[in-house]
């Protein structure tokens, strides 16, 4: 073995002999019962960030573990197309050509994008390689793949046979940037400061006026009506009655409706049926025309009167200097409100009327909930089904047409003859009135509705293929918080609509990559973590135990460099102790199962019991999916008990008892390679690395069976045994005593038989002291007293400790103690620095005068003993 642990190194040539070993199919374990992870896609045109790294080290955890305790594990990889983001990076190579899109032609354009796919978008596919994804690359799916659109085909068909797909003229989201309609959840609400604008529009008989607010004074150039609530008492009077639209001077009514909000602005609200959703229902409620006052380019319309070909915007404070100068404007306050964004260019929404496709979501939405109600399907951590509910319950119809060229196209047609709709399956030919002019319809379908399906079309559905069958409904989907409404929801819906079954069982949730102060990361802030870079520098494994460590359940992931390291410091650990495990110990060929000792010494049965204990503590806790608490528990017994103890003890067992001898190599073999099996699923690489030293090379330890530990039986002796030695090895440190310095114990235990010879081997082997069976000295000064479980142990200070030197020394001790402590007990008795001082400041304080009471309570126990 090399003498130094090379993460670089070893990372580097072990993917290849998985993946071709076949040891990522579950057709390693045939007769395994089947487990399936459908990794979240990533889209086409994506490299892999921090909060990838977590969500993929999450998956392969569970599916390396399942795949050595011989589930027949599946975790399927693939891509999204992405259509927006995809569109939009061709677009952008287009225009450093000094072309766009319109001028090549739908057909040239996605023959462009399936040419840009092929060369450049299977980047983070090879970045997945690198973090160590064991995913089965030869059931890689991408979603505009022939299989997964004949299944987004048949849905939208069935959607639309069922009357849950239907084509409308309604209010959508408008992303002006990126010329496509967007649906609710793809829209970023941002607070804007904002002002609130009242406008008085006059009574046409000169009878006064209605004042109305609004944030948005351009929108009124396509106002079609004012509106009161029927109970107020203050426009009882006014319904009916005609006003005239100031600047554009059209006739509006007054009309009367429930939906107005009595609390806002005046009571009365300006009704733009074509601009915003609630006016639109009033409108419908109302017969009331609807003016498109703002275009696709958020430009003002011909139906803007002066204002024609203004951007919205300019528009906005053009209209209200107009109404300034016919005194027309009552007042202008600020208005903090919330502002939609696209999620993708951040350009402000527009909301707009158009005629695009829907899904009609509450015939799909009550299966969904049910779901979770049941149990059947399990949200971990609970906690977030409510915010599931709310969002399920509130959800309106899903906007699924796109104004894009990448995507979907809907298989929809009309006849230019008959106006006919036909939606089907096959392209049609002609129409049922004879005609053949028939058009497709340009939109496609937006990208979260293939992503819906993926589930269950990954695995071949619409067809009934064998891996649908095993695999279907999946084990679990791990995802952030940040798309339970974007896809979790969605597929929830569809998985039971068109397989009568939920697409999970269990719903793994886990928060966001920050960094070590709790703020986002962000590249403009320049506290983002590039993952490759990270590996490049730590490895992989590394990386992917500090993210685990750090991931407690549901909470956001604070992740630093300082943790990455200490990950990295483990892995030397690991490397270190098996190295001297198989060079110093002399173990090897080491069974890939089994091979514990059947008549084990005393210290072997104590990390064997230890070891089964663990293992089924690790056991528990992740398959109640707390990952981060499962691999702190295995890493603290694999530093402090197995390398730190055991393998300490080990070196005392003297060769000449070679049954002794025998059982502690075999123990030591045995322990160890279960410790690097625990740890495998989340340090794959450089588990599979030592194993390849450890073990009798016929086993890849990727797809060896996970521990099956016998139950042994600890000595009761072994808790006494660490406190003695623990005290042993503080005494030296405090008194700086050299470990060749002889240093006699006198052990006094009332359990004296108990305490058999291999524990006086070892306190002495472990602390360079020779422990003795004897009486408790009297008097006692003059002695350091030691205890731990029923056992007192003595160490004389003459000839060890220079009495004279160190009483002045602790006494200084003790006194800046004193002071120290006085001072901070003055501090936090002050009722002003508790009021005042941040709540982390008087925490700290109180940290602070702990400790060093306790340090006090040592100095002062070492004078006493010092006589």
């Amino acid at each position: 073995m090399n003498p130094t642990y090379d993460p670089a190194e070893v990372e580097g040539r072990w993917y290849g002999v998985w993946e071709e070993s076949g040891a990522f199919r579950p057709e390693v374990n045939p007769d395994g019962e089947p487990y399936c992870i459908v990794i979240p896609p990533p889209n086409v045109t994506g490299v892999l960030h921090t909060g990838h790294a977590l969500d993929h080290a999450m998956q392969d955890i569970l599916i390396r573990r399942k795949r050595m305790q011989g589930y027949a594990a599946l975790w399927l990889p693939g891509m999204d197309h992405a259509g927006i983001a995809t569109q939009n990076v061709v677009e952008r190579e287009l225009r450093i050509e000094g072309m766009t899109r319109h001028d090549i032609g739908r057909e040239a354009f996605i023959d462009r994008v399936w040419a840009w796919k092929h060369s450049s978008g299977n980047t983070i596919s090879q970045q997945m390689r690198k973090l160590g994804d064991s995913v089965d690359w030869s059931r890689e799916r991408f979603t505009f793949d022939e299989g997964l659109s004949a299944a987004v085909r048949k849905v939208f068909v069935t959607l639309y046979e069922q009357g849950l797909m239907y084509r409308a003229n309604r209010i959508i989201n408008w992303c002006p940037r990126c010329h496509t309609a967007l649906s609710e959840i793809e829209v970023e609400h941002e607070d804007d400061p904002g002002e609130l604008t009242y406008i008085k529009y006059p009574f046409k008989d000169g009878s006064g006026y209605i004042t109305v607010a609004t944030t948005r004074p351009e929108t009124m150039l396509g106002d079609t009506a004012v509106a009161v609530h029927p109970d107020d008492e203050r426009y009882k009077d006014a319904i009916g009655k005609t006003l005239l639209l100031p600047i554009l001077n059209r006739e509006i009514p007054v009309v009367a409706d429930e939906g107005v909000e009595h609390e806002f602005g005046t009571g009365a609200v300006k009704v733009t049926p074509a601009h915003d959703p609630l006016d639109f229902e009033i409108g419908l409620r109302h017969d009331l025309e609807q003016i498109i006052v703002i275009d696709t380019e958020a430009n003002i319309t011909q139906a803007g009167g002066p204002y024609f070909g203004m951007d919205r915007f300019e528009a906005r404070e053009a209209v209200r200097s107009k109404l300034r100068e016919l005194k027309l404007i009552e007042k202008v306050e600020e208005h903090p409100h919330s502002v939609g964004h696209c999620s993708r260019c951040h350009t402000v929404i527009e909301p707009l009327l158009s005629l695009q496709w829907f899904v009609k979501v509450q015939p799909l939405v009550g299966p969904a909930i049910e779901a979770i109600r049941s149990g059947d399907v399990t949200f971990h951590p609970k906690r977030w089904e409510n915010s599931y509910f709310h969002w399920m319950e509130n959800l309106r119809d899903w906007t699924v047409s796109r104004q894009l060229w990448w995507g979907h196209r809907i298989p929809a047609w009309y006849c230019k003859e008959c106006d006919e709709t036909i939606v089907s399956m096959d392209d049609p030919t002609q129409c049922a009135c004879g005609s053949t002019d028939l058009v497709q319809d340009e939109d496609v379908l937006d990208t979260w509705f293939s992503s819906a399906l993926w589930p269950f079309s990954t695995l071949g559905w619409p067809q009934e293929t064998p891996d649908l069958d095993a695999f279907y409904p999946t084990s679990v989907l791990v995802t952030g918080f940040d798309i339970i409404f974007f896809w979790v929801a969605r597929m929830m819906m569809m998985g039971i609509h068109f397989t009568e079954a939920p697409p999970f069982d269990d719903i793994l949730i886990h928060g966001m990559v920050r960094d070590s102060e709790g703020k986002k990361m962000s590249k403009s802030t320049g506290n983002a973590l590039d993952p490759l870079e990270l590996i490049d520098e730590y490895g992989a494994d590394a990386l992917r135990l500090a993210l685990i460590q750090a991931a407690a359940p549901g909470h956001d992931i604070p992740l630093s460099l300082d943790a990455i390291d200490a990950a990295k410091r483990f892995g030397n650990k690991l490397w270190n102790a098996v190295r001297f495990v198989v060079e110093f110990m002399d173990v090897s060929s080491v069974p890939a199962d089994g091979g514990y000792p059947v008549n084990p010494g005393p210290e072997d049965a104590w990390v064997l019991a230890r070891l089964g204990e663990t293992s089924r503590e690790v056991d528990r806790l992740l398959d109640e999916y707390r990952l981060s608490d499962a691999f702190a528990i295995l890493y603290n017994f694999a530093w402090s008990e197995v390398f730190d103890w055991y393998v300490e003890m080990a070196k005392s067992i003297d060769e000449s008892d070679s049954e002794r001898h025998a059982a502690m190599l075999s123990t030591l073999g045995a322990v160890t390679r279960d410790v690097l099996k625990l740890f495998h699923p989340v340090m794959p690489f450089v588990t599979e690395e030592l194993w390849s030293h450890l073990g009798d090379d016929s086993t890849l330890l990727i797809t060896a069976a996970w521990p099956d530990v016998p139950a042994y039986d600890a000595p009761e002796e072994m808790a006494s045994l660490q406190g003695i030695v623990a005290g042993i090895r503080q005494f030296r440190s405090q008194h700086q005593i050299p470990r060749k310095t002889e240093m006699p114990v006198i052990v006094a235990t009332t359990a004296e038989a108990e305490l058999s010879s291999w524990w006086f081997t070892q306190v002495a082997s472990l602390t360079s002291s020779t422990p003795h069976s004897g009486q408790r000295p009297d008097p006692v000064t003059g002695y350091t007293r030691l205890s731990s479980d029923g056992v007192e142990a003595y160490i004389a200070l003459a000839g060890l400790v220079d009495v004279d030197a160190e009483r002045p020394r602790i006494e200084k001790a003790i006194a800046e103690l004193e002071a120290s402590i006085a001072r901070s007990r003055s501090k936090l008795d002050n009722p002003n620095f508790r009021d005042r001082a941040p709540a982390e400041v008087v925490a700290q304080e109180e940290d602070r005068m702990t400790v060093q009471l306790h340090e006090l309570e040592k100095q002062r126990s070492q004078l006493r003993e010092l006589g």
